[in-house]
C-alpha cells in the first residue's frame, strides 16, 4: 500500500519528526541520566510526549528551510 504523492510532506515531516526525537531523547536521557534499568520506558515516554511538538513543527518550518537553503546556495 503506497501513500499518494500529496501526501509526501506530512510523510517526510512524521520521518524526519520521529527520527529525530527518537535519536535526540535518547542522547539526552543518556547524558543528563546515563543508561539504567529503565531507560528504555524512560525513553519511549519521552518520545511519545515530544513529538506531538516536533512534528507539527517541522512540517511548519521545513517548507521555510528549504526557500532559505534555496537562497544561500548556489
Amino acid at each position: 500500500m503506497l501513500i499518494p504523492n500529496r501526501f509526501a510532506p506530512l510523510v517526510f515531516g512524521a520521518l524526519l519528526s520521529a527520527i529525530m526525537v527518537a535519536v535526540v531523547s535518547a542522547v539526552v536521557l543518556a547524558i543528563n541520566q546515563g543508561v539504567h534499568q529503565g531507560f528504555a520506558w524512560q525513553w519511549l515516554r519521552s518520545c511519545v510526549t515530544t513529538w506531538p511538538v516536533a512534528f507539527p513543527t517541522v512540517t511548519v518550518v521545513a517548507p521555510w528551510v528549504r526557500r532559505m537553503v534555496g537562497r544561500v546556495t548556489a
